[in-house]
């Protein structure tokens, strides 16, 4: 059985749309996917739909979002780490409210990104990228790196992201994420269980040290992303260690994007019995096949 529990559609930062995510799905043998969009559950009612038309006994949906949240890393300083958040129930008023939050905040920030962007003479029209968004998608610097793609002003997503988009860049904006014990505590409250997204990639920046992922799973995080195309072979091992002495769910997933990344859905996969152990300990919401 092959999982991938990490992927993402057009209501976030991905290329596919959740119906088309669903059929890239089985269309690569998968049997599972979640569809973990950024900050939002917009997608899940389109995926679920897919998923009953397609006549496929047995494939399975995760509902799921990614949070991105501020965590102290273990040496003093704060820096952001990524939740991923499956099986809670959409409606949980406390999530509802942050959500909507993070989405408003990450419109808003992707507006004066683009903004300062034409101001300074990029080929970029603000108002038509805000336009072009899904009305409930976050937005996010994806949206204006495909811009800068398609008025050939770089090559691809990445060299946006090197250029200008990515930390410390010119046009880069910070964000104010939610506090990851409280993102933790939502979730659970909500019947939802959480995983540690691509925890030691160290080549996106700062990480957190093991004592810090000891004290989230005391905390009640459930699992951490082990298998993951930033892991290399050490570190998904060091991970498995970890998953083993603080019993966690080891995952493993594609953070698949479409074509916003060369990652293939299904390129890193988790294990049934993992899957197995998350939707034992959720209550929010089922998963749907």
């Amino acid at each position: 059985m092959l999982i991938d529990l990490h992927t993402h559609s057009t209501e976030s930062d991905g290329t596919d749309t959740p119906a088309e995510l669903v059929a890239t799905a089985v269309a690569a043998g998968l049997d599972a996917i979640a569809i973990t969009d950024h900050d939002t559950t917009a997608g899940w009612a389109e995926a679920e739909r897919a998923v009953r038309e397609l006549g496929r006994p047995g494939f399975r949906l995760v509902p799921g979002a990614e949070l991105s949240c501020s965590c102290p890393d273990g040496t003093g300083r704060t820096i952001t780490v990524h939740l991923l958040a499956y099986l809670f129930a959409p409606d949980s008023a406390a999530l509802v409210e942050e959500q909507s939050r993070l989405r408003a905040e990450r419109r808003e920030r992707l507006l004066q990104m683009a903004r300062h962007m034409a101001a300074d003479g990029f080929p970029i029209d603000p108002d038509a990228l805000m336009a072009g968004l899904p009305p409930d998608s976050p937005g996010g610097r994806p949206h204006l790196a495909r811009a800068l793609v398609e008025a050939g002003t770089v090559a691809s997503v990445d060299e946006a992201f090197a250029r200008y988009l990515g930390g410390g860049g010119r046009y880069y904006l910070p964000r104010t994420d939610t506090p990851v014990h409280r993102a933790i505590d939502m979730i659970t409250e909500a019947g939802g269980v959480t995983v540690l997204a691509h925890p030691f990639a160290t080549a996106r920046g700062p990480v957190v040290t093991p004592e810090v992922i000891a004290e989230l799973a005391e905390r009640g995080l459930a699992g951490v992303e082990v298998d993951h195309p930033d892991h290399d072979a050490a570190t998904r091992q060091r991970l498995r260690d970890l998953a083993d002495e603080l019993d966690l769910v080891p995952t493993g997933s594609s953070d698949y994007h479409g074509t916003n990344k060369t990652i293939r859905i299904g390129q890193e996969t988790t294990p049934p019995d993992s899957l197995e152990r998350l939707v034992e300990r959720a209550t929010g919401s089922k998963v749907i096949s």
